[in-house]
């Protein structure tokens, strides 16, 4: 049985499956293309 990973804002504690549509991004130049949360716009995103 195959589950899904999550990922979850340690910001704001909002969590969707990783990699979703529900999952904003952003451009940091140095690190390349990061994970946004689209609720509170922190990068601070873990798999759970």
């Amino acid at each position: 049985m195959a589950t899904e990973t999550m990922s979850r804002c340690l910001a704001c504690g909002f969590e969707a499956p990783a990699g979703a549509d529900a999952w904003s991004s952003v451009q940091h130049p140095p690190l390349g293309e990061m994970t946004q949360c689209p609720e509170c716009g922190s990068t601070e995103t873990r798999q759970l």
